[in-house]
């Protein structure tokens, strides 16, 4: 069995190790170790990642006979008996010890604080998720994980000492761990002095200052618990430096302080509400005026509707749509309508009530040429395709006595 160097020391980062057995799955070799200092994935945790002699280390797992598996990057050649150099990829396993420690010092304050259970925990690439058995007024959501981060925060900075203890079941049971144990040989415990005791096989800091800071990028309802996601040490770090960078360029297009950010977006889209209420009754004006010259230039007959066919320059279905009906909202009118932009074109169709003719039709038969796709009612539809410098042509061959 492979003596698990990490759980004895997390910041362990070089080691020597005698290749055990090889196994070869396709084109992938893994190497069994006397010993390693490689934390595998596990319990929520990823695997490290690092080099074994001039071999990379890609991944790392405990198989069904509870063996622990080195994956290495392409062809390979160590055998049995083999003295390897290992090396542990040290800004990844900080950067796990990092969230990890910082899952149990914040899981821990939920409890104390609230009674919440851990039910869930992993790492991600983005973030630590943690579910937690609780239920939360939506309105008092907040201001828990506010209560929540303060504390573990306070502890972190505390820098409490992190001791771990290798106990027989027994010995175990005589703590107050925050979560039971189902190991029934030796369990690791991972202790954060006068805070937590919890039963684990991940990778831990020495002292809770090791973690930076922890705080609570988000948080949802998740099978009916509270999922929080956290970042800690250099993931926080990272990401205050985005948030950062983000808020300082807001600031400075709207020649506001930072502080003054939040007000200015609710004066911007206040404008911006008004503008677009503005732009939709101009829109209006616009559409009745351009529909009557359109009509006006129109053939008006008693026998024959009257067909409107334009293709227009950038317009989008929402103009489309709306001269469209100014249009058909008078008696024996038949419109079709396009845009082109770049090589896509744009259609919208549309009858008055006195006429029989289906646009829905006449719009499946469009595109059908055109290449795309399209359909609706008899009295109304849209539909899109390729641009055709022949499209005037082939929406009025599609007219009724076109």
């Amino acid at each position: 069995m492979t003596t698990r160097l990490y759980w004895l020391d997390a910041h362990l980062t070089r080691f020597p190790a005698v290749v055990v057995d090889r196994l070869v799955s396709g084109e992938r070799t893994a190497l069994i170790l006397d010993q390693t200092a490689f934390y595998p994935t596990g319990g929520g945790q990823p695997s490290d990642q690092g080099r074994l002699g001039s071999h990379r280390v890609t991944a790392v797992e405990i198989d069904d006979q509870d063996r622990i598996l080195h994956w290495l990057e392409g062809p390979t050649s160590p055998v049995p008996g083999e003295l390897l150099e290992g090396e542990i990829d040290w800004s990844r396993r900080r950067e796990m010890m990092q969230q990890h420690t910082a899952q149990h010092i914040l899981s821990q304050a939920f409890f104390q604080l609230f009674g919440a259970e851990t039910a869930g925990f992993r790492i991600t690439d983005r973030s630590t998720e943690i579910d937690l058995a609780i239920d939360a007024p939506p309105d008092r959501v907040q201001e828990m994980i506010r209560e929540a981060e303060e504390l573990a925060n306070t502890i972190v900075f505390e820098n409490r000492p992190i001791r771990l203890h290798q106990l027989s079941p027994e010995e175990a049971s005589r703590l107050p761990l925050r979560r039971e144990s189902f190991v029934t040989d030796c369990v690791r415990v991972v202790e954060i002095a006068d805070f937590d005791w919890s039963p684990c096989g991940g990778t831990h800091a020495k002292s809770t200052g090791e973690v930076g800071l922890i705080v609570v990028r988000a948080s949802e309802r998740a099978k009916r618990m509270l999922r929080i996601h956290l970042l800690a040490g250099v993931r926080a770090l990272a990401d205050y430096r985005i948030s950062n960078e983000i808020n300082e360029a807001l600031a400075r297009r709207l020649s506001v302080g930072r502080e003054e950010l939040d007000a200015a977006l609710d004066r911007l889209q206040s404008e911006s509400k008004s503008l677009l209420r503005r732009n939709r009754e101009l829109g209006q004006i616009a559409a009745e005026v351009e529909s009557s010259q359109l009509l006006a230039a129109s053939t008006d007959s008693s026998e024959r509707p009257r067909v409107i066919v334009r293709v227009f320059e950038q317009r989008d279905f929402e103009e489309l749509k709306l001269l469209a009906h100014h249009l058909v909202a008078h008696p024996r009118t038949l419109a079709l309508l396009a845009s082109r932009e770049d090589s896509t074109a744009r259609l919208v169709f549309a009858r008055s009530a006195d006429l029989e003719t289906d646009v829905g039709q006449l719009m499946r038969q469009a595109t059908s040429i055109l290449g795309g796709r399209g359909g609706g009612r008899p009295d109304f539809a849209q539909g899109g395709g390729t641009y055709s410098d022949l499209l005037e042509s082939i929406l009025s061959d599609l007219a009724p006595d076109g």
